[in-house]
C-alpha cells in the first residue's frame, strides 16, 4: 500500500491534526516506509507460536489471601474500625449514593 500526500492529508484529517502541504510531503515517505515494515511482518509465519505479553517470562509472586487474626499486626478488629464509621452495614462501611 503506498501512501500519498492525499492519503496523509485524510488521516490528519481524521485525526483532528492541522497539517500543511509541505509537512504532508515530509511525512507521505516515512508512512510508505512504515507500511512497508508492516507487510513484512504481515510476510513471517508464525503457526504454532503462542501469543506473548513480554519477550521474557514473567511469573506473579503471589501470597496466600488470609485473613490475619492477630490485633497487633492488622487483622482481627472489624468491629472497632466499624464502631468510628458514622454508618455502616453488614460489616462494610455505608456511603451515600452519589449520582451527578
Amino acid at each position: 500500500m503506498a501512501v500519498d500526500i492525499p492519503t496523509v492529508k485524510k488521516i490528519a484529517s481524521l485525526a483532528r491534526i492541522a497539517i500543511t502541504d509541505a509537512e504532508a510531503a515530509r511525512i507521505a515517505p516515512e508512512l510508505d516506509n512504515i507500511m512497508g515494515w508492516i507487510e513484512q511482518l504481515g510476510e513471517v509465519n508464525c503457526t504454532g507460536v503462542a501469543p506473548m505479553t513480554a519477550v521474557i517470562p514473567n511469573h506473579l509472586r503471589l501470597r496466600d489471601d488470609v485473613v490475619n487474626a492477630d490485633p497487633l499486626t492488622g487483622g482481627g478488629i472489624r468491629d472497632a474500625v466499624l464502631a468510628n464509621a458514622p454508618q455502616a452495614e453488614h460489616g462494610f462501611f455505608t456511603v451515600p449514593k452519589v449520582i451527578e
